[in-house]
């Protein structure tokens, strides 16, 4: 959530992207950085122990949500 801070305050949009066990940790942290409604995504967990395969299909399954999240307002 930090870098989706510095990005958007210097105008660049940005989505974060984190596990789904991470969920209230990014509200939090939004919350503390004063972006309530900064982007983010959830992709399931668990990130560490995937294989390529799998993070390859994880980043796909949120492809679409991330364009969507940085081009329609």
């Amino acid at each position: 959530m930090h870098d989706n801070f510095w990005f958007e305050t210097q105008g660049i949009p940005a989505v974060a992207i984190a596990s789904s066990e991470f969920d209230q940790a990014a509200i939090s942290q939004r919350k503390a950085l004063g972006m309530t409604d900064a982007r983010y995504l959830l992709v399931p967990h668990p990130i560490q122990d995937a294989t390529d395969a799998e993070m390859r299909a994880k980043a796909q399954d949120v492809l679409e949500h991330i364009v969507n999240a940085l081009t329609v307002n």
